[in-house]
């Protein structure tokens, strides 16, 4: 295992700020992912595993610990019961390139969560989710290896604890955790998920009566090349903030103040609204912008650095964003991204 220092993270992060990793490793199998941990341990620093840094905001401090990056990036298939297949997955492997490989052979599951930038290790991690599809959909179990007690073990997905963008990961019982495999029940020959609003749309207006996997995959990534920033050019998060889940009697009387606000059952009867549309609609700020950061003009839900914004002006901007939301609907936004590193001062 090679090991770096003051390694600079915003050129491995989506949004493009932070400060730098005190050390920085790349693990290119299970044996490095050992000797990482016990390097932290001797250290007596943190250990952080980044992915591809596309839900993250670092502080400009950097973080003072070792950042590990896992380079284990295999892909496989293999029979499974009831003639499904189970699709395996490293760490470190690309996400979307899982969605291609599981697209061209006919197997779905995975087909709504094109394009979403990532690893297959960070993906239990939110729980994954776009256009009527999430990661607990298909996830059968994953791989990890635990840091407290030095050894690897399985969990299952109940295991996982998935919900909306939350699973143990995120929470202390799961922060020891690092994942190294994650196994998907995919389904041969099966029926894409069309009932999505956008993609239903897409279909609709190119009079697609019976998408395919391939076609849906491709609506996907049209719709969200679409709405969202090009990395290539700008530094974005994808979606700053979740979506807010609200009791059915809070939809009924904020829709009487807002009329057309949208809303999706979801479990035990609580209805989920889109944070985008009264970003937009109720606030006024879709396209909105202070110096170098805004929120983005086809989805306003995406923070956007469009150069040279620090972690510090990029929080403050998210943070003003959500006041304004709260003070106009009683709801104070809930951040999907993830602020990492040494946050004091």
């Amino acid at each position: 295992m090679k090991l770096e220092k003051n390694i600079a993270l915003r050129t491995l992060t989506t949004m493009r700020a932070g400060g730098p990793a005190r050390f920085f490793a790349v693990a290119e199998n299970d044996a490095e992912i050992g000797e990482a941990v016990s390097f932290a341990e001797a250290e007596g620093v943190s250990l952080f595993v980044l992915g591809e840094g596309s839900n993250i905001l670092i502080s400009d401090n950097g973080i003072p610990g070792l950042v590990l990056k896992l380079g284990t990036n295999k892909i496989s298939f293999e029979d499974y019961e009831k003639g499904q297949t189970l699709l395996v997955a490293e760490g470190g492997a690309h996400w979307d390139t899982l969605v291609e490989e599981a697209v061209l052979k006919n197997l779905s599951g995975i087909e709504n969560l094109s394009l979403i930038p990532g690893t297959a290790g960070a993906a239990p991690v939110q729980n994954i989710g776009a256009y009527g599809r999430e990661l607990a959909d298909t996830l059968l179990w994953v791989e990890v290896f635990d840091r407290d007690r030095k050894k690897h073990k399985r969990l299952g997905k109940k295991e996982c604890g998935l919900s909306y963008r939350e699973s143990i990961f995120k929470k202390k019982e799961g922060a020891s955790l690092v994942i190294t495999r994650i196994a998907l029940l995919l389904h041969p020959g099966g029926e894409p998920q069309t009932s999505y609003k956008d993609v239903r749309d897409y279909f609709e207006t190119r009079h697609i009566s019976a998408p395919t996997l391939a076609d849906t995959r491709r609506a996907v990534v049209d719709i969200r090349t679409r709405k969202l920033p090009d990395l290539a050019k700008v530094g974005t998060a994808g979606s700053f903030f979740k979506n807010p889940i609200v009791t059915k009697k809070q939809h009924e009387a904020l829709n009487t103040t807002y009329p057309g606000l949208p809303g999706f059952v979801v479990a035990k009867g609580s209805i989920k609204i889109p944070l985008a549309w009264i970003l937009d609609h109720v606030c006024g700020l879709r396209g909105y912008r202070e110096g170098t950061v805004g929120t983005y003009e086809s989805q306003p839900l995406a923070i956007v650095n469009y150069g040279g914004a620090t972690a510090k002006d990029i929080r403050a901007f998210a943070d003003k964003i959500a006041r304004i939301v709260e003070e106009k609907t009683g709801i104070l936004p809930e951040r999907e991204v993830l602020l990492v590193g040494d946050w004091a001062a």
